[in-house]
């Protein structure tokens, strides 16, 4: 036996093998043609181009992952040596220095006004 949702009472209720496969209303898909160009010219697809462009470069990945997963007892964020010190260690001063700045400036706001 099949089943579908009612909507009417929010609940199972008995179906024939069609409406189960196609509850509530919904229909199969439609297959249409596909639509007109929106410009007159037909887009050139990558894979039809024939030529394909390499990267010239080295491939510096294995290096990388050689480099993050040595077992050496250093964070991630701090492998590559003094540029990565440098850049959390000016995170870590303006975190602090804006949270300094914040307690200060609610520390004023908190402050009376003296009336001259």
């Amino acid at each position: 036996m099949y089943y579908k949702f009612s909507g009417f009472t929010q609940s199972l209720i008995g179906a024939s093998a069609p409406g189960a496969y196609n509850p509530q209303g919904l229909r199969p898909p439609v297959v249409s043609d596909a639509p007109p160009l929106v410009f007159g010219t037909p887009v050139k697809y990558a894979s039809e181009s024939g030529t394909t462009s390499e990267f010239l470069g080295k491939n510096r990945v294995p290096d990388l992952q050689r480099l993050f997963q040595t077992s050496d007892g250093l964070p991630v964020h701090l492998k590559r040596g003094v540029p990565d010190r440098l850049l959390y260690r000016t995170t870590m001063a303006l975190t602090l220095g804006g949270a300094l700045y914040c307690l200060v400036a609610l520390y004023m706001a908190a402050q009376p006004r003296n009336k001259n």
